[in-house]
């Protein structure tokens, strides 16, 4: 058989079976007199045994240490291998495809971005329009929160907005502290209405949203040393993100909360 005669056998192009060529996967033939390579029934057994292990999943490197005389490995124990990579890619997909039917039925899909459906309705409780621009700021940093947490984390991170959006009137006051804070947009940060912002925001949170949140153990001079990595390095970037008597204000109210929490 001819290159393209063995390719259209076993159902493959004549690409393929150069690139198998070149890859060592398939052994050339030797050339006839005339030129032309003259494959035979092994070649096309072969180059079927290959296609078949590569339509299972198997990358070109595990097909090469299936084919291999020498590999150390049986093909059973090649092929178990790929049903529990094959098993955990399904766990996946099956997991991404549940969230994403969430988003697309409306639980999850916030101007923030994808969010878990537990925090798209807790901010469905907490938010009203109009509200004050430090209310989207704020769901902004939760949402991202939400994304970088380890999975423990996320869970107190979830407790403790479920506890605060259960608190009576908490709606009213959070946005009444937020106007505050956005008011200190061109204030100096020894303006005494930074002290005021700082207890009305920490007076939203409850005392059951401060358990199990670490501040009791939270050393705020450690926090804003001068280390450019870690936890340091992303408190410094936060409060680089408001003005600098939001910034005093917010640092205040995390202040307040670690006093509470010990």
């Amino acid at each position: 058989m001819r290159i393209g005669e063995l390719a259209a056998t076993v159902g493959v192009t004549t690409r393929t079976v150069r690139h198998y060529h070149h890859l060592g996967l398939l052994p050339e033939p030797e050339r006839r007199s005339n030129g032309y390579r003259d494959y035979g029934l092994r070649h096309a057994v072969m180059l079927a045994r290959i296609k078949r292990l590569t339509e299972l999943g198997l990358g070109l490197a595990e097909v090469r240490d299936a084919l291999a005389d020498d590999a150390g490995r049986d093909l059973a124990e090649v092929l178990a291998e790929l049903d529990d990579d094959l098993a955990r890619q399904e766990a996946a997909i099956r997991e991404r495809r549940l969230r994403l039917r969430a988003l697309l039925d409306g639980s999850g899909l916030t101007a923030e971005g994808p969010v878990s459906p537990e925090l798209a309705a807790i901010f469905g409780e907490l938010t009203r329009n109009p509200e004050p621009a430090m209310a989207a700021k704020d769901r902004e940093m939760i949402a991202f929160l939400e994304t970088v947490a380890a999975p423990e984390d996320r869970e107190q991170l979830l407790s403790a907005m479920r506890a605060t959006a259960d608190v009576p009137g908490v709606l009213e006051r959070t946005h009444e502290a937020y106007a505050l804070l956005d008011a200190l947009i061109d204030v100096a940060p020894a303006d005494p209405r930074v002290e005021e912002a700082a207890r009305a925001l920490a007076d939203c949170l409850p005392d059951e949203a401060l358990e199990g949140m670490g501040l009791a153990q939270l050393d705020l001079e450690e926090l804003e040393g001068t280390d450019m990595t870690g936890t340091g390095s992303f408190f410094r970037a936060f409060l680089d993100d408001f003005a600098p008597a939001q910034a005093a204000a917010v640092r205040r109210t995390i202040e307040l909360l670690v006093e509470r929490a010990r």
